[in-house]
């Protein structure tokens, strides 16, 4: 489905270090498995069928060798870094651990930035976003319409805001390796803490486009997501 055979390959930054306390697990949520697959191969798998060409995985640096073990055959090459304080700090970790490539290619390289715990997301998202990237867009979010009704918190109260002009967003977000190396260079000159990569875009004065998700791309966060994650795995790929 990817184009795997771009010269400079597509890099994804999959962060993978936060831990499973949310969901009761005595291991780090990446690598918790879902119908006997951990969530962490899972995304590796789905990223590499949308296109990506290698990956960097950024882990707790205590459960290193856990995650080596577990990701021993994976589909694209893999280069491990250790996570930071922060999300933030994590994603900047595996920016500094791109590999070397001359300065024209380095600058238009197309890296994804995706969660781990986004285990399902179809090939089909992660070849949207390259494309997207590709095309010319400076950063690049797949998103999903609202389905509930949304308040908004107030002093006095609260407002109900029109959820057709929301849109939850999602990973993996892509951009051009040169923006988002100056993105994140700006974030730490400024100690400013952003909650998502495309913020960091936004922070030095980049466009954001949206481009269509999938339900099917949820954050594995608590014991229900996994009984969600155990349905999808059941059901098989995506129609």
């Amino acid at each position: 489905m990817g184009e795997h055979n771009n010269p400079v390959p597509v890099v994804a930054i999959v962060v993978a270090a936060g831990s499973g306390s949310r969901l009761g697990a005595a291991v780090p949520k990446a690598l918790v498995p879902v119908a006997g697959v951990p969530l962490v191969t899972r995304a590796i798998e789905r990223l590499a069928e949308g296109g990506v060409g290698e990956v960097i995985v950024v882990v707790p640096a205590a459960e290193r060798e856990a995650f080596v073990e577990v990701l021993a055959s994976a589909p694209v090459p893999v280069i491990w870094v250790d996570g930071g304080a922060e999300r933030q700090d994590s994603v900047a970790n595996g920016l500094a651990a791109l590999p070397d490539l001359d300065e024209a290619d380095a600058e238009g390289q197309v890296v994804l930035v995706h969660d781990a715990a986004r285990a399902f997301v179809p090939a089909e998202v992660v070849a949207r976003v390259i494309e997207a990237v590709r095309a010319g867009a400076d950063a690049v979010v797949p998103a999903v319409p609202v389905s509930d009704t949304v308040r908004e918190l107030t002093d006095t109260g609260s407002v109900v805001v029109d959820r057709a002009r929301l849109r939850a967003v999602q990973t993996p977000q892509g951009f051009r390796r040169g923006l988002l190396e100056d993105a994140h260079a700006a974030l730490y000159e400024t100690r400013m803490t952003v909650t998502d990569d495309a913020a960091a875009a936004e922070y030095i004065g980049c466009d954001v486009v949206l481009v269509e998700g999938s339900r099917d791309a949820f954050k594995v966060t608590d014991p229900f997501d996994l009984v969600v994650a155990e349905a999808i795995a059941a059901r098989g790929e995506p129609a």
